[in-house]
């Protein structure tokens, strides 16, 4: 079989322009997990009308109002997949750094303050293996590169004895296809039928947001919050993709390791008001811009088969480009407030539209010589938004959580929170289309996770100025998994044929245990 070229791969992709991305990986960038100081995610994240709690930062500004005392947190602890297969490069149960911060308040009458905050927070954990395996009857991820040639979605051309093809619609995986496995030595174009495949994949990392915020209150009775947001996404993945040609012929595994860097910024503004002043009920509104990402990704594919038809072991493809990302403007309504002294009761609710997911391209840019500086043009990639639209939808969170206090420096924290799904029914990841996030796709697979569940437990000690906080937080969530999206091909004469995989079931369970140190002065 044919050896690929590196740089006949590189030259080919460089004719087209940087791109945006794709639409599932877009949206795992774009969630969010629940996670802070203890005492935060002890309650479930229902804090954001309560306040006084630095996790409050990214989510009510206006909760940081609420301090009194100047005071420092930081906060560590343990993610674990504990019913996780072991895959290569993936750990069930990792150490996690997820929160650093602190606020400088300072009176500014006799019931007025201003304050200052700064705060780390992990707002995502990329920890997690999936594993996946189901019966194909006759389909197969070479046969849907087949079909797309055969109905003419991409047009191929022969250069230097190696296939390609300039259409946005052609892959990486068509790539390596048509250049190992599709074409045989005499030049016969014919794809090959596979009883089944496995998958395995472990992806790390995180995105960290760091969080600057001024706010204060008014009489204790209104407070206001502004906080802005710089985030860094670290995200690392490797996967195998292996399909078992039809009667024991032999496999064939794709092999797909992917990063993904960058930076973002946002802007979070809240209120939260005591409407009436001999009662300690508080309402609070909030509201959150876009995260505006800047980011790179680069990755390595290769394809091995061993079959009747030949063998293949080659050098991968390689390839790395730069894209922007604009998520959804998020909305927040929550409800807190205190009976005594002993009890603290939490309600948020958020809304934020995944279907408004915007990926951009880049277009070029310029030397502003006014500012003396460089800027880069975008424009929507107008092809993958509307498969965004078509196949996210909008997300509501509900957060509960109360805190009973027994003792006056002991503290008992219980929470619940639940986010509906965010993949409309019938959603797939469109290989199809004619979009630079495509021409870029090193992979087939999605999943479409339905709501997740988080429940929640924790406690806190108080001791003099110090205190000790510990949560604990089990998060499940399940999903469907395919690992290619069935096409129906209308075929010559109105004989069709078909590639069609069935989902497989597959979770997401997650255990975390976070211990918060904090101290007040």
């Amino acid at each position: 079989m044919k050896h690929i070229s590196l740089t006949l791969i590189i030259a080919a992709l460089v004719a087209a322009p940087l791109s945006a991305q794709e639409t599932y990986q877009n949206a795992d960038i774009a969630t969010e997990d629940l996670n802070g100081t203890a005492r935060y995610v002890g309650m479930g994240g229902a804090m954001d009308a309560l306040g006084a709690d630095i996790s409050t930062i990214g989510t009510n500004p206006a909760g940081i109002g609420l301090f009194r005392h100047s005071s420092a947190a930081v906060s560590f602890g343990f993610v674990s997949q504990g019913d996780a297969p072991t895959f290569t490069g993936g750990d069930k149960t990792n150490m996690s750094f997820d929160q650093a911060g602190f606020v400088y308040s300072r009176r500014t009458g006799r019931r007025s303050y201003i304050n200052l905050a700064f705060n780390y927070h992990k707002s995502r954990n990329f920890d997690y293996i999936l594993a996946a395996a189901g019966a194909l009857e006759g389909a197969s991820q070479n046969k849907l590169s087949y079909l797309k040639e055969a109905d003419g979605l991409i047009n191929l051309y022969e250069r230097d004895g190696y296939i390609q093809s300039d259409d946005y619609a052609f892959s990486q995986v068509d790539y390596l296809y048509y250049n190992t496995l599709l074409v045989d030595p005499d030049g016969r174009t014919a794809y090959h039928e596979a009883d089944g495949y496995t998958l395995g994949r472990s992806s790390t990392g995180y995105i960290g947001e760091y969080d600057f915020n001024i706010s204060g209150n008014l009489d204790d009775r209104v407070y206001l919050g502004l906080t802005f947001g710089i985030s860094d996404v670290n995200y690392r993945a490797y996967g195998e993709y292996t399909e078992a040609i039809v009667g024991g012929a032999g496999t064939v595994t794709l092999a797909d390791e992917r990063r993904i860097d960058g930076t973002g910024f946002n802007v979070k503004a809240g209120i939260i008001v005591r409407p009436i002043e001999a009662s300690p009920l508080r309402i609070g509104v909030s509201v959150a811009t876009p995260t505006w990402y800047d980011l790179t990704t680069s990755n390595s594919a290769d394809l091995h088969n061993s079959t009747p038809y030949g063998s293949y072991t080659g050098c991968p493809v390689a390839e790395s480009y730069d894209f922007k990302l604009y998520t959804p403007w998020k909305f927040g309504l929550s409800l807190g407030t205190t009976v005594g002294s002993s009890l603290a009761l939490g309600l948020g609710y958020e809304y934020a539209d995944y279907g408004s997911l915007d990926s951009r391209i880049n277009t070029g840019g310029g030397y502003d010589w006014y500012y003396g500086d460089y800027y880069e043009t975008t424009s929507p990639d107008d092809v993958m938004n509307r498969h965004t639209a078509r196949t996210l939808k909008g997300v509501s969170t509900l957060r509960l959580g109360l805190e009973l206090k027994p003792t006056r420096n002991l503290a008992l924290r219980a929470g619940y929170n639940y986010v509906s799904p965010m993949y409309a029914d019938g959603g797939y990841k469109d290989m199809t289309l004619p979009s630079p996030g495509t021409f870029y796709g090193s992979t087939t697979d999605y999943v479409n996770w339905d709501a997740t569940n988080r429940v929640t437990l924790g406690l806190g000690y108080t001791a003099g100025s110090f205190t000790f906080d510990a949560a604990y937080q089990y998060s499940c969530q399940n999903g469907d998994f395919s690992p290619f999206a069935s096409y129906y091909s209308p075929g010559e004469g109105g004989q069709g044929e078909a590639c069609a995989s069935s989902p497989v079931s597959v979770d997401n369970k997650r255990h975390q245990l976070v211990v918060t140190l904090g101290y007040h002065f």
